[in-house]
């Protein structure tokens, strides 16, 4: 079986299956130890690589070229490799059922090229038991190698957070877990080669599944119960950031804010713990129940833009409103799951025209998945209002008073996630509502 010795002295090769938020500057950071292959089935994803730039800006172009990684679409260099790192994304479908297939699809390839004495790790989200009840069966019928005997598991969740260039794979503990106490071992050796903050290695594979699906499910619970907060306050015309500034003051009260939760994480990942837990017979009421708030709130906002153009006297249907960044965060060319297309839609349920802008997303993805086109800032001149849904640094930077300027008259102004405020906007006439 493969051997932190075997790896450390360059004999075997490590391989990471996705090359994505995740898989690159995990490749990148052990490719300063190890050797590394880098697999990806998009052939342009591979020539951007190898080209020197990544698209989703998680690895800056320098370090980039500095990392000596060999790069391919090619399945067959994973034969050469005795440690493989499946990195893949675990979506949710449209009736928000786990979907499995990357993760199946990526098993079925590893498995048709592994070699005896081969560890795959997988680093998706996924719920207690994938790992050995569904991706082991997968790589022994495509490999007609025997899982334990000729070929370990191991699995350690990523805690990739896009966009930040603070909380890197180096800076933040790495839970590894493993098939037997030895692999374990291997993989905690392996990680701690590159992974400063430490290790914690867990007691069984199914201990570390479940750590990974619950970490974002308290998160996700945690927001719910800010949204909930802001629909509450905001029929009693209180603002919520004040609220949450002043409770803030005590030691002990967590900095949790309201906002749209999309993305591939905290959106997602709760659906893999309460799809397990009702198979078992379990129906999990509270993540459920936070759920159904978060996924609500864009249709809330949109709600609140239409009363805002009749407060105003405007006439809603063939109002123009410009919404200002769709991607799901801020700052990240990501659009996996963003919430900001629900406001989108309700505006046009509504006859109205939404003009779109954002300086980070691809035009082509957001045409492909959402049929948005994305107009420039100078298209949006004259609209009825403008809602500010990501906090991107350039319209930071554009400031109150230009954002604004893009309305007609009387300025109406939806900051989603409260970077002005009310005061200033005050001072300038602005109608102003923030989550």
């Amino acid at each position: 079986m493969v051997s932190i010795e075997s790896l450390l002295s360059k004999t075997d090769r490590i391989a990471v299956v996705g090359l994505g938020y995740v898989g690159l500057p995990l490749a990148v950071h052990l490719s300063h130890v190890f050797d590394i292959t880098g697999f990806d089935l998009n052939r342009q994803r591979i020539k951007e690589l190898t080209a020197g730039h990544d698209r989703t800006l998680e690895v800056p172009d320098q370090e980039l070229r500095n990392a000596v990684i060999d790069y391919t679409d090619n399945p067959g260099k994973l034969s050469e490799c005795r440690l493989i790192i499946v990195a893949v994304p675990t979506p949710i479908d449209e009736y928000r059922i786990p979907d499995l297939s990357p993760v199946r699809s990526a098993s079925e390839l590893v498995g048709k090229n592994m070699k005896k004495g081969t560890c795959v790790v997988f680093e998706s989200t996924v719920y207690p038991g994938v790992t050995e009840e569904i991706c082991a069966p997968i790589l022994s019928a495509q490999s007609g190698l025997e899982f334990g005997k000729d070929f370990a598991l191991g699995y350690s969740p990523e805690r990739i957070n896009p966009g930040d260039k603070v909380h890197t794979v180096d800076k933040i503990t790495k839970i590894v877990s493993g098939s037997d106490d030895t692999i374990c071992d291997m993989l905690a050796g392996v990680y701690g080669k590159i992974v400063k903050a430490g290790i914690h290695k867990a007691s069984s594979i199914k201990v570390a599944e479940a750590a990974k699906v619950i970490e974002n499910t308290q998160r996700d619970l945690n927001i719910a119960l800010m949204n909930e907060l802001a629909l509450i306050f905001d029929r009693m015309k209180i603002d919520t950031t004040e609220v949450l500034e002043a409770a803030g003051t005590k030691w002990n009260f967590l900095p949790f804010r309201p906002g749209l939760v999309g993305g591939h994480c905290i959106g997602v990942d709760p659906y893999y713990l309460t799809f397990k837990a009702e198979s078992l017979g379990y129906h999990p009421e509270m993540i459920l129940a936070g759920r159904r708030i978060n996924d609500g709130m864009g249709k809330y906002v949109a709600e609140r833009v239409i009363k805002m153009l009749i407060k105003a006297g405007r006439m809603v249907h063939q109002a123009r409103v410009a919404v200002l960044g769709i991607t799901f965060k801020e700052d990240v060319p990501d659009l996996r799951n963003t919430k900001v297309i629900d406001i989108i839609r309700e505006l046009m349920d509504y006859g109205i025209e939404v003009l779109v802008n954002d300086p980070f997303a691809d035009p082509a993805e957001a045409q492909k998945y959402y049929g948005i086109q994305l107009s420039a800032l100078d298209q949006m001149k004259g609209v009825d209002a403008v809602l500010l849904a990501v906090a991107h640094a350039p319209y930071k930077k554009l400031g109150l008073k230009k954002i604004s300027a893009l309305c007609e008259k009387n300025p109406i102004l939806i900051d989603v996630k409260g970077v002005f405020g009310p005061v200033p906007a005050g001072e300038l006439g602005i109608a102003y509502w923030r989550l």
